[in-house]
């Protein structure tokens, strides 16, 4: 069972990288959900797989039957599903209203913090805070 789970949790993890590198918004944002779904099989594979009795107490004992499952992954999955499912929600609301704005969900039409054509004073402006910088910079002496 342990095999099983984590041959799931290698196969959910590469499929989530795999989307995650996508230049479109919306694969981006299914890789997001396979990435969660995977962190919640690797929290699962970490409890007691072979648990199935429910991890209550019996009334009058002190402690947890032998067969119990874990009960601590199970609370910290069931935390995980409600941030995943929140994070999910507010990506695909922002890429809704980025496809909205802009019109499309490729990631690559949606560069607007690196401007291709500057203006001439923007241009200006660039060539004097990268020689402000490289005079901040410290430079080696003696180098050969």
């Amino acid at each position: 069972m342990e095999f099983l789970l984590a041959l799931l949790f290698g196969v959910l993890l590469s499929a989530a990288i795999y989307l995650l590198m996508a230049r479109s918004l919306a694969r981006s944002i299914l890789g997001l959900l396979l990435l969660g779904n995977a962190a919640n099989i690797a929290i699962i594979a970490s409890g007691r797989v072979l648990g199935w009795a429910p991890p209550l107490v019996a009334p009058g004992a002190n402690a947890l039957v032998a067969d119990a499952s874990n009960p601590l992954p199970q609370a910290l999955v069931l935390t995980a599903i409600v941030i995943s499912f929140g994070l999910t929600a507010y990506v695909m609301v922002l890429s809704w209203a980025v496809w909205r704005g802009k019109g499309t969900l490729d990631t690559e039409a949606l560069r607007v913090a690196e401007p291709r054509g500057l203006p001439a004073a923007d241009a200006r402006e660039a060539a004097e805070a990268e020689t402000l910088a490289a005079d901040l910079l410290p430079t080696r002496t003696g180098a050969r």
